[in-house]
């Protein structure tokens, strides 16, 4: 199975407090990868090291084969990122924003079918300032799928929105993976996790915990929840509990 992402003992540190270090990460072609862990473990120093918006100290990254520092002006239109908080100019409106975004690219997605299928059409001519905090993160996913990606990273994705909405996201996500698209994103919901990711990367102070699939991590902490395991990995304390 081809690999879309392939991270190799990658470290970063800042003023030799080391954020990340030796985290390795395979993601194959039409995956959803979970890279999860509480805040400050180091999952934003992973993903900015990835995308090559970060330089690493060491180790490797490479995405659809490519570097992602020298070939970034290639990946431009093979890679889409929504972040959880984005700002844009007070009064531009939807329609604006997505007309800007799809004007960067050469064969952009139609940003109208997709305010379509995430439910916010009705607001095409509402400024962006004006959406709903659920609204705005629906709104910032449809700007990462507009490139028309093979991958794309998205940071805590359904954050603000109700449970109908993240339900509607989930179906959206699980089509775009069947069409072949490769997901990488992070997310604090152990629900949502369970329902999309295939495999997980746990972090915990910048160092892997846990690699492989939720019933793996599940089978690993004797725990009978995921979530309940996720705490496990995470927390001493629990696990010193249960020694």
């Amino acid at each position: 199975m081809e690999t879309t992402i392939k991270v190799e003992k990658l470290c970063k540190s800042y003023t030799g407090i080391q954020a990340i270090e030796d985290v390795d990460i395979a993601v194959a072609r039409g995956e959803v990868f979970g890279l999860l862990g509480a805040n400050g473990a180091g999952k934003t120093t992973t993903i900015e090291c990835i995308l090559g918006t970060k330089k690493q100290d060491s180790g490797t990254v490479s995405i659809l084969g490519m570097n992602p520092q020298a070939d970034r002006k290639k990946l431009f239109e093979k890679v889409g990122v929504q972040f959880q908080e984005a700002n844009y100019q007070d009064k531009i409106t939807v329609d604006e924003l997505c007309q800007v975004i799809q004007s960067l690219y050469k064969a952009p997605s139609n940003y109208e079918n997709l305010l379509k299928q995430f439910g916010l059409m009705e607001k095409h001519k509402s400024p962006v300032s004006e959406l709903s905090g659920g609204q705005k993160q629906r709104l910032f996913i449809i700007l990462a799928l507009i490139p028309n990606p093979e991958v794309v990273f998205l940071d805590e994705l359904t954050t603000g929105l109700d449970a109908k909405a993240r339900r509607d996201v989930w179906k959206c996500l699980s089509e775009l993976k069947s069409k072949g698209m490769t997901i990488l994103l992070t997310s604090h919901f152990m629900d949502e996790v369970e329902a999309l990711c295939d495999r997980i990367c746990i972090l915990k102070k910048g160092q892997m915990i846990f690699n492989g699939t939720v019933q793996e991590a599940i089978a690993s902490s004797s725990c009978e929840k995921f979530e309940d395991a996720y705490l496990w990995f995470t927390e001493e304390e629990n696990r010193n509990e249960s020694i």
